[in-house]
């Protein structure tokens, strides 16, 4: 990859400060020393002066596992003519109650793993009326030691079909004049640490029903976005989810791993940045729409495939954690960790369809909690030849086989 040319005055020969290598704050390439005729920012692969040493590291517990809720109890009263589609009317079914039980889990989860002593989840509960009415809870950590922000969000919609929304699902049992009941409910994550070492983690699972179309259809994954790549955490991360899926895989008595393929597929290219070329991270898995008997793919019970990748998220994501969080940085890596984390925004507003949706009509807050704290966009950023951060580059190009 093409690289600026150096600046005037030579660069000072790097010094050794605890094992990190440093160099003086005015060796740091920006826009400024870059030449005029290829006006690039490189970020190589010294640390700065002010490389800063690890917050201490807590303890980091063990996730802490619910008792599994049966995925043939009964959806009470979903679509009774009768149920009341407000907050204080609504009777949860046994998925819903699922995400909301799961969101309580995975924040204590991740406050264990933060360590902090101040930081804690906030608890934002809200109501939505109209022609889809429910609540939700959003829920954000900010500023802990090892999160910068962290969000997990609950919704609960109830509502009716729109013509519009009716005839676009182009589904059997589907009424495309609209007017049937539907019943929406998600849980989603995406957890920002501070530090460049540790990847962004983002997961969700959902269900959207229909009245009289059967039991609904799942959606859902979980995807890792690193700063800095290290090979052994993204092939830890797959292989969690690899032998997740091939337990779920009916087509070959789980041997033959067509789900993975087929989701870590799909996930290649959901988080996908066409005006980049480049994916958002090294993936993980996506699936959508996913409902019994769908495909020869398709978990004989996709409710109870969707419920294990929930399970699944804080085993996959914590060692990683776990490991990366004493790694030291400097300026260089910071500045390259908030310019990376822009093409993180860059896809949510351009080309997520969960946020396109909700933020038509949507609640805001909600919608953005997902948006990294502090976030760069220097223009026409390169890295420099060789580094580590050309090597990341790379493997968002191309994706591998983990």
């Amino acid at each position: 990859m093409p690289t600026t040319s150096s600046a005037s005055s030579p660069r000072p020969p790097p010094r050794v400060f605890d094992g990190a290598v440093k160099t003086d704050a005015s060796s740091r390439p920006t826009a400024a020393a870059s030449s005029s005729s290829d006006r690039r920012v490189v970020f190589g692969t010294l640390s700065s002066a002010r490389a800063r040493a690890p917050r201490a590291a807590a303890r980091l517990a063990p996730p802490r596992r619910r008792p599994a809720t049966s995925s043939s109890a009964t959806k009470s009263a979903l679509f009774a003519p009768d149920a009341a589609v407000d907050v204080n009317g609504v009777d949860l079914d046994a998925f819903e109650r699922f995400v909301c039980e799961m969101q309580t889990s995975v924040c204590a989860d991740l406050e264990a793993i933060d360590g902090s002593d101040a930081a804690r989840f906030t608890t934002d509960a809200w109501t939505r009326d109209g022609a889809g009415s429910g609540f939700g809870v959003t829920r954000v950590l900010e500023g802990g030691d090892v999160f910068e922000k962290a969000a997990a969000n609950v919704s609960i919609i109830r509502g009716e079909l729109s013509p519009a929304r009716a005839a676009a699902m182009r589904r059997v049992h589907i009424d495309p004049a609209g007017g049937q009941k539907y019943a929406a409910a998600a849980l989603s994550l995406v957890f920002h640490p501070t530090s460049p070492m540790v990847p962004t983690f983002r997961a969700d699972v959902r269900r959207f029903a229909v009245e009289g179309a059967g039991d609904g259809w799942y959606g859902g994954g979980a995807d890792l976005t690193p700063y800095y790549l290290y090979e052994d955490d993204a092939r830890e991360f797959h292989a969690s989810w690899r032998e997740l899926c091939d337990a779920h895989d009916p087509s070959t008595g789980g041997l033959g791993g067509a789900l993975h393929a087929r989701c870590k597929r799909w996930c290649d290219e959901y988080f996908y940045i066409p005006a980049r070329g480049e994916h958002r991270g090294v993936g993980g898995i996506f699936f959508d729409d996913m409902e019994a008997g769908g495909s020869p793919e398709s978990d004989a019970d996709p409710e109870a495939f969707t419920r294990a990748v929930a399970k699944n998220w804080i085993a996959s994501y914590a060692p990683i954690v776990k490991r990366r969080r004493g790694e030291r940085y400097g300026d260089v890596e910071e500045r390259w960790h908030h310019q990376r984390r822009g093409r993180y925004v860059e896809f949510n507003l351009l080309y997520d369809r969960g946020v396109k949706f909700g933020l038509d009509g949507g609640r805001v807050e909600s919608i953005m909690v997902s948006a990294p704290p502090r976030v760069r966009w220097d223009y026409n950023v390169a890295p420099e030849k060789g580094s580590r951060e050309e090597n990341l580059v790379e493997v968002l190009r191309n994706p591998r086989c983990w």
